[in-house]
Parts: structure tokens; sequence; C-alpha cells
């Protein structure tokens, strides 16, 4: 029974992983939103 709590310490260490990771991405996407993207089309 004593590795039920360092399961939930990897569950904690996964999920707060993911919240940095989606911050982070989210920053960037604002950042490069305000950068007018070019689009080219092949003929």
């Amino acid at each position: 029974m004593k590795r039920k709590p360092d399961l939930l310490w990897v569950l904690v260490i996964l999920f707060g992983l993911g919240v940095v990771t989606t911050g982070y991405t989210q920053s960037l996407w604002e950042r490069q939103g305000n950068i007018p993207a070019q689009v080219t089309q092949q003929p």
C-alpha cells in the first residue's frame, strides 16, 4: 500500500507540467497572433 502516495505524486507532477506547458504555449500563440501571417498560395 506504500505505492499509492508515489502514484499520487507522479500524477500531481504531470498535472503541474501540463498546466505550465499549456500556459507557455498559449502565451506563444498570443505573441504570434499579433504578427500578421503571410499566406502563400500555389497556382
